[in-house]
Parts: C-alpha cells; sequence; structure tokens
C-alpha cells in the first residue's frame, strides 16, 4: 500500500486537507513538466479521429508535442514532434489551437532543412549525408518514439518506452469500465476553450457531485444529490447514494436512476430528462429519455422504484435494439460498482452509462498556473451509418454554447482559483465522504511531485 506522510487509503475517509500549491504555484506547474506528464498515460484522443491509413494528429501537453499517426488498418504510431537535426517541429502547432491534423500522410518533412521521415518514423532523406563523415546511423536519425496504445476506444500515449502496460496502469478503472464497452461508441459533440483556472481546479468541478447542491439548485427538484467517493488506487470513482440503505439498487448510484417524489413512474421521467437537455444532450439519450417518458402509461399507479427502473430499462433497451443499438450486457454487481463518473488519473473523467459517456479532460496552458485547456465531449453508440459527424469546437463557457449545466460550473472554477489566493482561505476542507476522490487524487499527485500531501485535520 502506497503511504505518504502517514496518509493511506484508509486514511481517506478521515477529515483531511492539502495545500494549494498545486493550484497556484508557477514552480509548481514547472515541476509537472519533469515530475508528473513524462510519467503518466494520458489519453490523446479517440480512435475514431484517426479512421484511415495516413490520418495523423498532434497531442500538446506542456511543451511537448506528439505526432500520432495511423502506419496500417490495425496500427498506430507516435513520435516526438521534434526533427533530429536541429529540434524544429516537424508539423507547426500554433499556441491556440486545439490540435493540428491532416489526411493521407506518407511522409513528415521538416521545414528547416528539408529532413524527411517516413510514417513508421524512419529517416529517409538528408542532405549531403557525406558531411557528417559517417558519423550518422538509423538510431540517431530517426524520429523519437512515444508508446501507444488503445483502450476504451481512446488513444493512449506514455513518453516512456519502459512504461508499466496501459491496463495495468488503469487497473481496477479499466476492469469496471471496460464492461461499457466504450469503444463502440462515437463522438456526439466535442467543445474545447481555454479557461481562467488551473487544470487541476477545472477538473475537480466535476470529481462529485456534493456541489449540485449549492451551484446546480434547479436539479433539487428532481432527485436527491447525496453521493459517496472511493479511491481505486490511482483513479477514484464517485455515485449517488442513499442515506437510507432501503432504497439502495444496483442502478440507484448511477445517472439511471428514480427521482424524488412520491411516483416513480414520473419523477424519472422528469430527472432524466432534465439532466439530458440541461447537460448539452448529453449524461443519457435520447432513447432513455422517451422510454421514460412512457412510464406513466406503461405502469400502473403504485409500482415500486425498482420495478419502475427495471421496466424503463428493459424498454429503452429494446427501443435502442430495434434502431440497431445493441445494449453490452453488464452484471449488476459490476453496475453497482461502476457507480456514477471516474477520475482517471491524472486528468480525465468519465461519467459513464450503458450506450454514452460524458467526458472531460483538462490539461496546462503554457506555464500559466491560471490558466488551463478545458475540454468535454460527450460519446454515445449509434446505429451503423448514423454517426454525427463532428469536430472540435472552440465554445465560448456560457450556457449557449455548454449548456446550463456546464455554464453553472464554469460560474465557480475562474473564482475557486481566485478565492484560493486568499489568506483568508486555510486550505481545502473536502467530504470525507463526498470529496474522497479528490483527496486521493492529491494523495498520487504528491507521490509523483514529492510535495502536496493530504495530512490529517487537527
Amino acid at each position: 500500500m502506497s503511504k505518504i506522510d502517514n496518509i493511506d487509503v484508509e486514511a481517506l475517509a478521515k477529515p483531511l486537507t492539502y495545500p494549494t500549491e498545486a493550484f497556484l504555484s508557477k514552480d509548481y506547474a514547472l515541476a509537472e513538466k519533469e515530475k508528473l506528464w513524462p510519467h503518466v498515460w494520458q489519453m490523446a484522443a479517440r480512435v475514431e479521429e484517426l479512421p484511415d491509413v495516413g490520418d495523423w494528429m498532434t497531442y500538446d501537453i506542456c511543451d511537448e508535442s506528439i505526432i500520432i499517426v495511423r502506419t496500417a488498418p490495425d496500427t498506430l504510431r507516435a513520435f516526438f514532434n521534434v526533427c533530429p537535426h536541429r529540434g524544429r517541429q516537424l508539423v507547426d502547432v500554433p499556441k491556440d489551437v486545439h490540435s493540428v491534423r491532416g489526411k493521407n500522410r506518407r511522409s513528415f518533412v521538416c521545414g528547416f532543412h528539408g529532413w524527411t521521415f517516413d510514417t513508421e518514423g524512419n529517416n529517409t532523406y538528408i542532405l549531403d549525408p557525406q558531411d557528417w563523415q559517417g558519423a550518422l546511423n538509423a538510431e540517431c536519425t530517426r524520429l523519437s518514439d512515444v508508446k501507444i496504445d488503445i483502450w476504451g476506444g481512446w488513444i493512449w500515449i506514455h513518453m516512456d518506452l519502459n512504461a508499466e502496460p496501459l491496463i495495468d496502469f488503469l487497473g481496477d478503472a479499466g476492469r469496471i469500465l471496460s464492461h461499457f464497452e466504450m469503444d463502440k461508441m462515437r463522438y456526439k459533440w466535442r467543445k474545447w476553450v481555454v479557461y481562467p483556472a488551473n487544470w487541476k481546479t477545472a477538473l475537480e468541478a466535476f470529481m462529485e457531485p456534493y456541489h449540485v447542491a449549492g451551484t446546480h439548485t434547479q436539479l433539487l427538484d428532481y432527485g436527491d444529490y447525496y453521493a459517496y467517493s472511493a479511491a481505486y488506487g490511482l483513479h477514484g470513482v464517485s455515485g449517488f447514494d442513499q442515506r437510507d440503505p432501503a432504497f439502495q439498487m444496483s442502478q440507484s448510484s448511477s445517472v439511471t436512476r428514480a427521482g424524488k417524489g412520491d411516483d416513480p413512474r414520473r419523477s424519472t421521467y422528469e430527472l432524466i430528462r432534465e439532466n439530458y437537455e440541461t447537460l448539452n444532450y448529453a449524461a443519457s439519450t435520447e432513447t432513455l429519455v422517451n422510454a421514460a417518458s412512457r412510464l406513466v402509461d406503461e405502469l400502473p399507479e403504485g409500482t415500486a422504484a425498482g420495478d419502475v427502473i427495471a421496466h424503463w430499462l428493459k424498454s429503452a433497451k429494446a427501443d435502442d435494439a430495434a434502431r440497431g443499438v445493441i445494449w453490452p450486457e453488464i452484471p449488476p454487481e459490476v453496475m453497482a460498482e461502476a457507480g456514477l463518473a471516474w477520475h482517471v488519473f491524472p486528468n480525465m473523467s468519465v461519467l459513464q452509462g450503458i450506450t454514452f459517456a460524458l467526458c472531460y479532460r483538462t490539461r496546462p496552458y503554457g506555464d500559466d498556473p491560471d490558466m488551463c485547456i478545458f475540454e468535454s465531449y460527450a460519446i454515445e453508440r449509434f446505429p451503423e451509418g448514423e454517426v454525427p459527424v463532428t469536430e472540435w469546437e472552440e465554445t465560448e463557457a456560457t450556457a449557449e454554447g455548454w449548456g446550463a449545466v456546464l455554464a453553472q460550473d464554469f460560474s465557480n472554477m475562474e473564482w475557486v482559483q481566485k478565492g484560493m489566493k486568499s489568506r483568508g482561505f486555510r486550505g481545502p476542507l473536502p467530504n470525507p465522504h463526498q470529496e474522497r476522490k479528490i483527496t486521493n487524487f492529491h494523495r498520487n499527485l504528491a507521490t509523483y511531485m514529492g510535495t502536496g500531501a493530504p495530512r490529517l485535520l487537527k
């Protein structure tokens, strides 16, 4: 078991605090470039972004730029975006773009001296190679490789070729989420923005439902938002909880749950509809909303909540099957353990459903600890031939661009970043039951960074 300053996994259940340097310190932000990002697996893209041989794109994190290219129908390669001659980027990546991408690439040519590389990273042209007096060889003139793997329909990269396998890094998060077969989902929409908060401040806004009562007050009319939070090694999960165990069921911790009120037929529809519409038509599907809208007609008054949920999901599953969307078979015990949403260390959040997911990723923006690149996207199972065409859209942080709920989250993040700088702020006081994902996040950050470990409140 990993221990930092005597804080182990069991101690995460106790009241803790941690320092704010991870959010505010320029030195900390600079140290992340050496101590964090080169040593973790990072989700770089979705596989569907590179469908054809010769498709390529860049993924940038801090000062590093990486080229990902499809070299064969079943093969992706990744390289550092730098020419081994004099260090020029092979692909120009301006500061304020999400990524650079293209198609039909057969080679990369350095714009400085014309050195050329094939999509396997091999050098295929050097001007006047004889001038090096035989010192050049294939190893020193090829592109520098980056480790790459695929899981869940995502492309993952690691800068260390000797890194642990991705499946080991994902651990229990991968074990549980693999049941949802996210590799069969495709983009519904995807948005990004440069936002005035540290990447951790922004990410943590989506790591717990404890904030619903203060931020998304309109949702309280439709459901209860008491939650639990649990650590799974590097990663963590949160889910809706019940103060009364009598109301627990395998679905009750996820987004597909009964709403608030005496008639679960009506409240389930009202809750799922409100979530779907105000979360930019994500965190559910149109099929689920439509099936919930029929509950009051298909079930008698007085039907128990568990029976309502079972009927709803069975009906929605049949509706999806009729249009060519087949649900994965997820055991009830896995569904219960899966909860509502996962933090995948270090910078990814996944709110998962049986046929959909709402995902977030945050990244540093230059060396400024007060800025980040914030991304959110929805993925979903679609019938064959009905996958929407999407692109990354830079979208202002407003309700018009992101939906009401995400706009409410934006209305906090910037001011949390500013508020933590106050001399009157004594340090975070995370909820030991409902915000344990966050203290686990800082526990794990501290193992990489060597500072910032949570400590017991006294």
